[in-house]
């Protein structure tokens, strides 16, 4: 009996050691495969893509030369049948463009919030008169950056095959002229061994 229990303990502390999880840092920059699903790699290379095009385009380059124009981003849609954060996705392309030194961005996020702080400091009596920033005086976004991400999912037995496109334009908000365009693929498939692994 008291082997049994012994034996008992011992399992128990080798299945909880068994348990253990390990958590290490990794490389952001290298390519994730976990599984078909839009990860971090399709999210770094869409970006890529689109910012290089964007910047390399002819028209864009002759607008950048002379003038830093203003742009407001709107957060990229998702048309996919599963969850991605395309906040992120728009994020990383705003900051790439912004750090180019070529374009002024709005943040059209952050429009209530500032409108609620003008309010306070025009009309709460708290702020000095001569020091609150009046209203009107903000400047008004030249051009829009838009797009959507698209995806198509085909299964057949064990395999299964993920399409993504990421299409993106900047319209010239005066004329409604698209400037520029152009558009991303990634394409993904995921084959189970005869075992299943």
């Amino acid at each position: 009996m008291k082997n049994l229990k012994l034996i008992f303990v011992l399992a128990a502390v080798m299945g909880l050691s068994a348990c253990q999880s390990k958590v290490e840092y990794g490389d952001a920059t290298e390519v994730e495969t976990v599984n078909e699903n839009f990860g971090s790699t399709d999210l770094q290379d869409i970006a890529a893509k689109m910012v290089d095009s964007m910047m390399t385009f002819p028209p864009v380059v002759v607008m950048t030369q002379t003038n830093r124009p203003i742009i407001f981003v709107d957060k990229i849609k998702n048309k996919t049948s599963e969850h991605i954060d395309t906040e992120s996705v728009t994020d990383t392309i705003s900051n790439k463009l912004l750090r180019s030194g070529k374009f002024r961005f709005i943040d059209m996020t952050k429009v209530d919030a500032v409108r609620k702080q003008l309010d306070y400091q025009n009309n709460a009596g708290m702020v000095d008169p001569t020091t609150a920033i009046k209203f009107g005086r903000q400047i008004g976004a030249q051009y829009m950056l838009y797009g959507n991400l698209s995806s198509i999912v085909k299964q057949d037995g064990s395999t299964k095959d993920v399409y993504y496109k990421m299409t993106m334009r900047l319209m010239d908000l005066e004329t409604g002229l698209i400037e520029w365009s152009d558009e991303k693929e990634i394409r993904k498939v995921k084959s189970k061994s005869f075992l299943g692994l």
